[in-house]
């Protein structure tokens, strides 16, 4: 199976493990560029059912001698479109040419431009074409955006940054894997966020505590896996973060879909890292939707937010009259040290804040030269 990038060859390959997972004695192996060959090399000597590769490093197996098509059964060609666009077509072409006459070939593709037509003239056997009409759809309510950050640390600070500086009720974040979810949680928990994780290792009863703190808001933020949020319809939910990328678009319509339900507004974002650029786009042809690229949230974006909610504090305290039982032991320390009132609110100010700095400082760095500030709410 042929595939135009890495990361959908790793997909693919997962997928058809995941397929597998009843067949006995099954081997899928992705080969792609950027690995070493060696644990390539042992898995090809090993015996494979299944290749799933980019053309570039099937086409050096295929030369080195190390992966042969003699016996092959079946060839699909995922993405054509893709190839072209990205300028495998060539070597497409090359390793269709080594593929045996008996072989099946099943080429998909978004759209059908001329010479991806004019390879299945060429190479398959009197090929039927099909047309399936794309039942995937969003909410017109939800507004989707994208965030090009990669890496884990990239991620956690620009997720941090829209927690503290996007106002939202409720939020499910989603992650690829159990163990994802788990330490996404601790590390948001660490910052101070009210977070829980909901995976399928997580016992039913377990499973409706989260949910029921959700709704009642004792928790704002849910980290998921797919299977996990399945179903999960909570009024309170206006914000999906896709922490890591989906596997396919309908993974993607039914992750937002936890948003902007009942014909109500909600905000999806989403992660991409500059090497999954292809993923945004086969979402936006699945969805014919587009997705705008977000602004990330600045240290001063993050800091005006904290200041908002530090005097919503006061105002609400003062509306509930909390501050009344206060008022004349302010005035008599006034009257007795001699401090001005605005003097003695900024010190119980202090003390309320704790050690954590109210604000973030605007003269840290990243290693990137990107102003950043750990959070804390």
């Amino acid at each position: 199976m042929l595939t135009p990038t890495r990361e959908l060859a790793i997909q693919v390959a997962e997928a058809f493990q995941r397929y597998a997972t009843h067949l006995r004695g099954f081997h899928v192996l992705p080969i792609y560029g950027g690995q070493s060959y060696t644990p390539q090399l042992q898995s090809l000597r090993r015996g494979v059912h299944v290749i799933v590769g980019t053309p570039g490093r099937v086409m050096d197996h295929l030369k080195r001698g190390t992966l042969k098509l003699s016996t092959l059964k079946y060839l699909v060609l995922d993405e054509a479109d893709e190839m072209l666009r990205m300028g495998f077509i060539d070597d497409v072409e090359w390793i269709l040419e080594q593929a045996p006459k008996s072989r099946q070939i099943a080429l998909f593709s978004a759209t059908m431009p001329k010479e991806i037509r004019r390879i299945a003239q060429n190479h398959l056997n009197q090929p039927a074409e099909v047309t399936i009409r794309s039942k995937t759809s969003t909410a017109s309510g939800i507004r989707q955006r994208y965030c090009m950050v990669g890496g884990l640390h990239g991620k956690l600070d620009a997720l941090t940054r829209i927690l503290e500086a996007e106002t939202f009720d409720a939020m499910i974040v989603f992650a690829r894997t159990k163990q994802a979810t788990g330490e996404l949680a601790e590390r948001l928990e660490a910052r101070g966020f009210a977070v829980e994780a909901l995976n399928g290792d997580i016992a039913q009863q377990q499973r409706e505590r989260t949910i029921a703190r959700l709704k009642s808001g004792q928790i704002d933020i849910v980290v998921a896996t797919d299977v996990a949020a399945r179903g999960l319809d909570v009024e309170r939910i206006s914000h999906v973060v896709n922490f890591d990328v989906p596997y396919d678009p309908e993974s993607y319509v039914h992750r937002i879909g936890r948003t902007g339900r009942a014909g109500r507004s909600g905000e999806a974002i989403l992660f991409i890292a500059p090497r999954e650029r292809n993923m945004l786009r086969v979402i936006e042809r699945a969805t014919r939707q587009p997705i705008t690229e977000m602004n990330m949230p600045t240290v001063e974006d993050v800091n005006e937010q904290r200041i908002n909610r530090f005097t919503q504090r006061i105002t609400t305290a003062l509306e509930a009259g909390e501050a009344d039982a206060f008022r004349g032991l302010i005035e008599r320390y006034e009257a007795d040290h001699n401090v001005p009132a605005v003097d003695i609110a900024a010190a119980l100010a202090s003390i309320a804040q704790g050690k954590t700095p109210l604000l973030l400082d605007t003269g840290r760095q990243s290693a990137s030269g990107e102003k950043i500030g750990r959070a804390h709410v």
